[in-house]
């Protein structure tokens, strides 16, 4: 749902959200149940994650031990794929669904380091990652950060957010990210998704996308089954699937590939494909 809390990144701004953080509670949150977001924060080892989440996420790491690996990796391709967009492909705007809990270095850490005028456009609909928003607000001068409370499947709802038009030019190429966010809408919604998402990007733009799989390790289809006890959508995708999502896109070499080889920088050989359990890619527009 969009709206009603609204997003700036002014002084007011500031002291808006520090309000409506201070309203955030525990009943809209339900730390009764496991939100994957906070799942996530705690395979890398935060602490924006309640009991519930902390018994769901060991029960998925009970089945699949290198569940931390995986996430690590993915938050590592997250730095590779934004550093080559701000740097190579000279990208300067991006949309990043499925944000999560912060977790530095931020996307548009990243991309304002390399281009210090990046405009970032941040969403996600889990309240407590509402209540870390102005950590996503630290924008470079030159730049700019505005944070949005959506879902990924309300896909115009999002377009068409005054805070998103404000700060992204549509006319222009904007690097949309996924990163492990579509394994959590089930059946064929995904594909719909991106599509809506890719047909409002100009030429030029890019996705950015990660997935989890159960191709490289038949037991990662156990982490499906665990998240779904628990009342949350799971669903692990093959790679002709994830490659799906890049219909009509112009692959980024190397392509689709398990996540920590994606241009790889040398701090994951240690780990097997299996491990990772996942796949990514960037494709353009």
């Amino acid at each position: 749902m969009l709206g009603g809390r609204g997003v700036s990144d002014t002084p007011t701004g500031h002291r808006r959200w520090k309000t409506l953080v201070d309203k955030v509670d525990t009943v809209e949150l339900r730390t009764d149940a496991p939100h994957s977001a906070r799942m996530y924060d705690y395979y890398l080892g935060g602490k924006d994650n309640f009991p519930a989440d902390r018994e769901g996420a060991e029960q998925a790491i009970a089945v699949f031990p290198t569940l931390r690996d995986a996430a690590r990796e993915n938050r590592a391709f997250l730095v590779r794929a934004i550093r080559y967009l701000a740097g190579e492909a000279g990208i300067r705007q991006f949309l990043d669904i499925g944000t999560g809990i912060p977790t530095s270095p931020n996307l548009h850490e990243v991309a304002q380091g390399i281009a210090p005028d990046a405009r970032v456009v941040y969403a996600d609909n889990d309240p407590i990652v509402l209540a870390h928003a102005r950590a996503l607000l630290t924008s470079t001068p030159e730049g700019r950060t505005v944070y949005l409370d959506a879902d990924v499947r309300n896909v115009d709802q999002i377009l068409a957010a005054p805070a998103l038009r404000d700060t992204l030019d549509l006319t222009r190429p904007v690097a949309l990210s996924l990163l492990a966010v579509l394994p959590f809408v089930e059946g064929d919604a995904p594909y719909t998704i991106v599509r809506n998402f890719l047909d409002a990007l100009p030429a030029g733009s890019y996705l950015v996308l990660s997935h989890g799989t159960a191709d490289l390790d038949p037991n990662a289809q156990r982490i499906e089954t665990s998240y779904r006890e628990r009342g949350l959508e799971c669903q692990f995708r093959s790679r002709a699937e994830v490659e799906r999502l890049f219909d009509g896109l112009t692959l980024v070499d190397p392509g689709v590939q398990v996540i920590h080889r994606w241009r790889p920088d040398g701090t994951a050989d240690h780990l097997s494909d299996a491990e990772v359990c996942g796949y990514c890619g960037v494709g353009r527009k």
